[in-house]
């Protein structure tokens, strides 16, 4: 596939060059062992903000994941902001899963959400609602509403979501970025067939979480 951003993702470039500065300076000042430390914060960053390409699944009904992490809850529950019943799926993200989000079908950007709240830890429930987050409506083409919600987490103070209503978006797109720890929530059709399972670890773009009907 062709893939349009580099493999560190450019949120990234300012923390890697700030902690390759520092690296550099304390090493040639200090020395190697008063220097480890700011090395290791540099591998750190370097492995945060990686933004690897990845293959789409070839299946145009299938819901991608749009992050990478670990499914944390399947469960039908409320959607607050299209206010339907809806399957719900959530990824947590921990501070060493790659950051970048990437859109779980192909559709159109029908309204976008921002809410400021808290930073509690991603991995609750009460995370999806009570936390600073960002929230996309996509309508895919046959008609099916997926609701795809930014969650910043306890370290995670930055949401970055660069979709727009209007904007046609394809699975696999990069569409936003959560610096340091957080969680996806999807919320879907109720007849969508789930194809993860609580505990799987998962892949953006790569790994399906959950299939769309042919119809709405």
């Amino acid at each position: 596939m062709t893939y349009p951003h580099p493999i560190i993702a450019r949120e990234g470039w300012p923390f890697i060059a700030l902690a390759l500065v520092v690296a550099i300076a304390v090493h040639a000042y200090a020395g190697w062992a008063a220097a480890l430390f700011p090395w290791i914060v540099l591998v750190f960053m370097i492995q945060f903000f990686r933004d690897p390409p990845r293959e789409i699944p070839a299946d145009l009904s299938a819901v991608i994941s749009p992050a990478d992490g670990r499914v944390v809850s399947i469960e039908r529950a409320r959607d607050p902001y299209l206010e339907r019943d809806a399957l719900k799926i959530s990824v947590f993200m921990n501070v060493f899963n790659a950051h970048s989000n990437r859109s779980p079908v192909d559709g159109e950007v029908k309204k976008t959400w921002y809410f400021p709240g808290s930073f509690l830890n991603a991995a609750l429930a009460k995370a999806s609602l009570e936390n600073e987050r960002a929230v996309l409506w996509i309508k895919t083409a046959q008609g099916a509403d997926v609701t795809c919600v930014q969650v910043a987490g306890l370290v995670a103070r930055r949401i970055l979501c660069y979709a727009k209503a209007g904007q046609i978006l394809t699975r696999g797109q990069r569409f936003g970025f959560i610096r340091f720890g957080s969680r996806v929530d999807l919320y879907l059709p109720l007849d969508a067939t789930p194809r993860a399972v609580v505990g799987d670890k998962v892949y953006a773009t790569e790994s399906v979480l959950a299939v769309l009907p042919a119809t709405p």
